[in-house]
């Protein structure tokens, strides 16, 4: 099979347009392929809320909680069940099989639920089913800040803009995280409403049946119909005020007559601060060019706003981070005040693009150096042969990659990286044997298109053999189970993929470039006996193995006790052993868990009093702190929420974050509902250690998990 397809190509017109055509495939899929952070990893995950207002946290474990586990096991497909209860609220976390179709697990979960209704107990509300992926993770985070600006008005400046960046393609969801919403108060005067005879549910009925919008009909006038609608909704407090709430001597009670009306600010539940640190000239913080901020004083917070932006499944994250940043920077001036500064806190799209260029500049600097590494032993003529193939196969394999939906990212360009020292084999071998051929004396004026054709059929069947033996020892890793396999699956198949492209283009077109690039070659006169430097120091090595038993037994020993040690190095930890290198981001989270009773600012004030030592760090360019509220969690958040369910009546995890001039800091988890208890989280990766409480208790599955006996970490 190897010679007739050598013969078929080696003179065709249609190999060099293969090459061109796999190079221009290559190009196409480097720049049509969608660059992320993470690998797509589908396993289904949704997260089930039921609401039971006035029930204990027993009531509710044993009425919702218990039953619904029960239930949702039950479901084909389902691998976990994780699940907290609290006062009032039974949240469950649903986790399927890994790759389980994603739309047939929900439709499954939604039967399953809605089947059930009938099981529902009095006081519980319809289970609330909310879908996750890691698509909903974001990929940006913009962080509006001054101090000239308070929260309230940083809110509403940052509202304006998410309706503006939601308009942009490819934006699936966003979220504003701490400024104060705006809210009209309503403060009743109890001597007031007793002067009136006025209960303050009466004045609750009012108010409820005022601000809403009826259609009270229709009628038609010159051939026309005319909608009519009776009241309208509440805009402006002086309307609030007008609202009538009963009627007292014949004249009406106004609501502005038994109470105050305020419009501003809510009260706060939450705090988002940002800190300037000692590096922040390096993303121009400190002495900004525009002259807004000037030079801001390290170790003060000032109010912030966090805008979180995620992309739809299948984007391309580099893309969509420079559409939402083109989009903010053209509103500079505009939309957003010269008052408020906005700083990039996560760039995924960036960071994507970062490792992305990075490993493609690894990919050609290992192609070089292979090329390099031959041109020594054959010579720069069959190193040039064996460099064309190289960038054909990576080409191929590329386009492959885009076909299947595979992304770029750190996992399927190691794959390529992995596969480079063994796809030049082939055309190695190739190679080396047509160049025998052409120097054998017995060839000497045959024509050299026929030599070429007979070399590579003399190598074919071995060739074919090794390439299929390299694939059988790479491709058993794509059938491992659980979250790690579609993680690593793209390494064995694309070093498989490309193991059959270079045997293919072996036999295509190392031939081809084989013969006109090396019938130019000087073929020097055949001498009997005369070898190179390569062959007589091989020579040298093995001569004293075959002669002496001794020899190979000690050779054999030496092997052994090599082996031996190296593996030694593993078990004493000498060196840690690691799939992919670590995704080093510079970031790192503390934790502050403050005892029971704490009030939100006595957490705020602990986490700037930390926020004050970390400003004095040099490396640290700004941090974010998040207290009674969430931070935008990344991609181990998303997994590790399952693990973080409590059933306890203080829920809130709330989180700081913060940057390095080397990257970003992140959130390591998830926060849910608002809680009497603060509780304010750094979330700085590496060596942050969480503390749960001696009474929190999670269910896993059908067991449950307590740490009642658990010391805290």
């Amino acid at each position: 099979m190897a010679g007739r397809m050598a013969r078929t190509f080696i003179d065709s017109r249609l190999t060099p347009l293969v090459v061109v055509a796999s190079m221009l495939l290559g190009i196409f899929a480097i720049l049509a392929t969608p660059r992320e952070e993470e690998p797509q990893i589908i396993v289904p995950m949704m997260d089930v809320f039921v609401q039971m207002p006035g029930a204990g946290v027993k009531e509710v474990e044993e009425r919702v909680t218990i039953p619904m586990e029960k239930k949702l096991m039950e479901i084909p497909g389902v691998e976990y069940v994780y699940s907290t209860s609290s006062p009032g609220l039974s949240f469950a976390v649903v986790r399927f099989t890994v790759g389980e179709d994603e739309e047939k697990s929900i439709v499954k979960l939604y039967n399953k639920m809605y089947a059930n209704f009938d099981l529902i107990p009095p006081g519980a509300s319809t289970p609330l089913i909310k879908p996750r992926s890691i698509d909903d993770v974001p990929i940006l985070s913009l962080t509006l800040w001054s101090d000239r600006v308070d929260g309230f008005t940083l809110r509403r400046i940052a509202a304006q803009l998410d309706d503006q960046l939601k308009d942009i393609q490819d934006v699936s969801e966003t979220r504003l995280l701490g400024g104060e919403r705006r809210q009209v108060r309503i403060l009743l005067d109890p001597a007031r409403l007793a002067a009136y005879h006025l209960a303050p549910g009466t004045v609750v009925q009012a108010l409820t049946a005022t601000n809403q919008e009826l259609r009270a009909g229709s009628f038609s006038r010159e051939n026309r119909e005319v909608l009519v609608d009776t009241a309208r909704f509440l805009e402006r407090p002086d309307e609030v005020g007008r609202v009538v709430v009963a009627a007292s001597n014949g004249r009406p009670v106004y609501l502005r007559d038994v109470a105050r009306i305020l419009d501003g600010p809510e009260e706060p539940r939450s705090y988002v601060l940002f800190g300037v640190g000692k590096a922040s000239h390096a993303k121009g913080i400190a002495g900004d060019p525009t002259g807004r901020l000037g030079a801001p004083p390290r170790g003060q917070d000032y109010p912030a706003v966090t805008i979180s932006v995620a992309k739809r499944k299948g984007t391309n994250a580099v893309v969509i981070a420079d559409k939402v940043l083109a989009k903010v920077a053209s509103l500079q001036g505009v939309l957003i005040p010269r008052e408020v500064q906005v700083t990039v806190t996560r760039n995924y799209g960036e960071t994507a693009q970062e490792k992305s260029n990075e490993l493609l500049k690894h990919l050609i600097l290992a192609t070089v150096s292979v090329t390099i590494l031959i041109a020594l032993f054959l010579g720069w003529r069959s190193a040039t042969v064996v460099l064309m193939a190289v960038p054909v196969t990576l080409a191929l394999t590329l386009f492959l990659y885009y076909v299947y939906g595979y992304t770029l990212n750190r996992v399927t360009l190691f794959a390529l990286i992995f596969s480079i020292g063994i796809l030049v084999d082939d055309a190695i071998v190739v190679v080396e044997n047509i160049a025998r051929h052409f120097h054998l004396p017995e060839n000497r004026g045959r024509p050299l298109l026929a030599v070429a054709v007979e070399a590579v059929a003399e190598v074919g069947n071995p060739t074919i053999l090794a390439t299929w033996a390299v694939i059988a020892a790479i491709l058993p890793m794509a059938f491992v189970g659980g979250l790690m396999g579609p993680y690593m699956r793209p390494i064995p198949v694309g070093a498989s993929v490309a193991m059959l492209f270079s045997l293919f283009i072996a036999f295509i077109i190392s031939p081809w470039a084989a013969y006109r690039m090396l019938r130019g070659e000087k073929i020097p006169p055949h001498v009997e006996g005369h070898e190179d430097w390569t062959t007589r120091l091989y020579r040298r090595i093995m001569t004293p193995l075959i002669r002496s038993a001794w020899t190979r037994w000690a050779f054999l020993a030496g092997v052994v006790v090599l082996l031996l040690a190296s593996a030694s190095l593993v078990y004493f930890k000498v060196v840690h052993v690691k799939m992919l290198p670590f995704d080093n981001k510079s970031e790192f989270q503390v934790i502050v868990d403050m005892p029971e009773g704490t009030t939100l600012e006595q957490t705020a004030r602990v986490t700037r009093e930390i926020g004050e030592y970390v400003a004095t760090q040099p490396e640290v360019t700004d941090y974010q702190m998040y207290v009674g509220t969430a931070a935008p969690y990344n991609f181990n958040g998303l997994w590790r929420r399952c693990r973080r369910v409590r059933r306890s009546s203080r829920p809130w995890w709330p989180r700081c974050t913060a940057r390095t001039t080397s990257g970003r800091w992140r959130w390591l988890g998830r926060s849910r509902a608002s809680s009497p208890r603060p509780r304010a989280l750094w979330t700085w990766t590496g060596t942050s250690k969480i503390r749960r409480p001696a009474s929190d208790s999670c269910w896993i599955g059908k067991r449950r998990h307590s740490t009642a006996s658990r010391p805290s970490r």
